[in-house]
């Protein structure tokens, strides 16, 4: 697996994506093989937008960017309660994806659950 040495930095972009979750373990964001980037995961943010009920959320790192890979999981079956917001990670924890892995996630009731990542392309 090839990364750019990061001490070497030519560029860093801004990102930010947002999806909705539904009961299949999906990919939410994917650095592919051969991309020549390293991701830094800053932010993910889940927020429940059902007024009346909560929904669970996992989110796991995996260790293939198909999503084939073996799942660490990063956040799993958390309730997450009507019209609320998890914090998956922040700052604090951010973490970097390399090349041939992804973020992947899903949600206990599809559509009550939408998930943002804020991240850094770094090549």
């Amino acid at each position: 697996m090839a990364n750019p040495n990061i001490t070497g930095v030519t560029a860093i972009y801004g990102k930010s994506f947002g999806n909705v979750l539904t009961t299949s373990n999906a990919i939410i964001i994917a650095n592919g093989s051969g991309s020549g980037n390293v991701l830094k995961i800053n932010n993910i943010v889940v927020s429940n937008v059902d007024g009346a009920a909560a929904a669970d959320v996992t989110i796991e790192y995996n260790t293939a960017a198909a999503g084939t890979g073996t799942p660490i999981r990063l956040a799993s079956t958390i309730s997450v309660p009507a019209d609320a917001t998890l914090i998956v990670t922040d700052k604090s924890t951010s973490f970097y994806l390399e090349e041939n892995t992804c973020i992947k996630g899903f949600a206990s009731v599809n559509g009550d659950l939408e998930v943002l990542v804020s991240y850094e392309i770094i090549s």
